[in-house]
């Protein structure tokens, strides 16, 4: 009987570590991150098709995506904030689309919920090695939000939402290298 509890507790110590931690999967020389302003691409006045005329934007998003990438990697604490000429990493951002569709609508026709999505191509450089760590083509953030009811909210709050969304996913991809 003593062996089989001395096994489980055994069992129970090894099982319970799991691998789950909360520092950085960078490697250790990369401890300082400057982040470029987001670069806006979004070209509003390009035809794109019959379903979709135009490309929307939203003055100032990309002002506010450079905002929450750095707010989001200081929250995190993993890397810190640097100049350009002193970090270690390097963040490059372009701002590709802001897509904002419908997709819940009423018995009348009527649009009840949208999808706010915002696209960037990412890439990540180490300075002093000059060289690419990594680079993601159409990653992004996104929230939903409706127009009507308790749980109504403005698109404005919507955009911030979906802000905030793809800076803690960029933060993510960033400090947890997956």
């Amino acid at each position: 009987m003593k062996k089989i509890l001395a096994i489980a507790a055994i069992s129970a110590v090894l099982v319970s570590g799991c691998g789950y931690t909360t520092r950085s999967l960078l490697p250790a020389n990369y401890k300082s991150i400057y982040v470029e302003n987001v670069k806006n691409l979004i070209k509003v006045t390009a035809e794109q098709s019959d379903q979709r005329m135009y490309r929307g934007y939203r003055p100032g998003m990309e002002i506010d995506m450079t905002k929450a990438f750095i707010n989001k990697f200081i929250a995190d604490g993993n890397i810190r904030i640097n100049s350009a000429e002193n970090a270690d990493l390097m963040l490059k951002t372009e701002l590709i689309d802001y897509n904002r569709g419908a997709i819940i609508y009423d018995a009348n026709y009527s649009i009840e919920e949208y999808r706010i999505k915002m696209i960037v191509n990412l890439e990540l450089f180490d300075v002093k090695a000059n060289k690419l760590v990594w680079q993601e083509k159409g990653f992004a953030g996104e929230t939903t939000y409706r127009t009507g009811g308790s749980l109504a909210k403005t698109e404005s709050v919507a955009v911030k939402d979906a802000i905030d969304d793809l800076a803690r996913r960029v933060v993510e991809r960033t400090v947890e290298a997956w």
